[in-house]
């Protein structure tokens, strides 16, 4: 359970960075802090979600084109995986939305970044 909260806190803070370094991401949810607070980790969940139970799908189907590109392939699942988290969101409810693909790598590649480096300072507890 610990390191289900941990990494949801990682993907809230790296899609917050996100958010905020990418001006086509958007999460525009009430005017209170807690409101957004509540709609990142909501984000958060369905991110967490999508790369757990699709992504492993479309790395799957797409190997042939990671083992083609050495692994640059999946700086483009990203970015899918986090347009249909855009996607999800709004059906949802959210007000999560990311403007396009190009802005998606971006963010992905974002995303990536912080991840990685949250994933070195925070605990990891099987």
């Amino acid at each position: 359970m610990t390191n289900f909260v941990v990494k949801t806190v990682a993907n809230a803070a790296a899609l917050a960075v996100a958010i905020g370094v990418v001006p086509k991401i958007t999460l525009d949810d009430g005017s209170s802090l807690g409101d957004r607070a509540l709609s990142l980790v909501l984000v958060a969940l369905i991110f967490g979600l999508v790369n757990l139970v699709v992504k492993p799908i479309v790395k799957l189907l797409s190997l042939p084109l990671f083992i083609l590109t050495l692994g640059l392939f999946t700086l483009v699942v990203n970015a899918l995986m986090l347009m249909l988290t855009s996607w999800l969101a709004e059906k949802w409810g959210l007000t999560f939305h990311v403007d396009g693909f190009w802005t998606a790598v971006w963010g992905a590649l974002i995303i990536s970044i912080v991840s990685w480096a949250l994933n070195l300072v925070l605990p990891d507890k099987n």
